[in-house]
């Protein structure tokens, strides 16, 4: 059986207590108390029981409190899949987004994600979803706009006489010899 790894000098229980104390994280405070039990004397397996974890998440803990103190055993956000985009390529996207389709190439009006997705298969040789297009697109600073769709024969003077026309009801009070009288 291997040596236990060994926790940092310069921290102590009492000190570890008190940082559980202070922080906002549950999960920080949880693993702070369980490294706590070990600075005290306890054993690897009552700190685990404590936290309820496993030796091997408590080892784990042990490894990313010695390597960055007490900010190492705050869960961070996962980094994700790296961009299939480089640089150059994002910087085409941006300049084919802002000056638009020419329809005669391009055999569009407006640009759609698929239409994107298409134009970067076709440039770069790199398949891309609708949906990261779209993540790259909004990372570029552009907004889906869509026009608000109008019927071919609606007649703008006919709206606004329309608006301007007061539809507010007038109500009045029915006589007194038709309301019920009260029991």
């Amino acid at each position: 059986m291997a040596a236990a790894i060994a926790l940092r000098n310069d921290f102590d229980g009492l000190a570890l207590r008190r940082m559980s104390k202070q922080t906002k994280d549950a999960a920080q405070a949880r693993r702070l108390l369980a490294l706590a039990a070990i600075y005290d004397g306890g054993s690897r397996t009552d700190a685990a029981r404590i936290a309820d974890v496993g030796l091997q998440t408590l080892r784990d803990w042990v490894l990313r409190f010695n390597a960055r103190g007490p900010a190492g055993l705050i869960n961070g956000k996962a980094p994700g899949n790296a961009s299939k985009l480089n640089g150059s390529q994002r910087q085409a996207l941006a300049a084919i987004v802002e000056r638009g389709p020419v329809p005669a190439i391009h055999e569009v009006v407006r640009w759609r994600l698929a239409d994107l997705a298409q134009w970067i298969w076709e440039e770069f040789g790199i398949s891309l979803s609708e949906t990261t297009v779209g993540r790259e697109v909004k990372a570029l600073g552009f907004a889906k706009i869509s026009a608000r769709p109008r019927h071919y024969a609606q007649n703008e003077l006919a709206i606004d006489d329309f608006k301007k026309k007061d539809f507010r009801p007038r109500w009045k009070r029915s006589a007194k010899a038709s309301r019920p009288e009260p029991r």
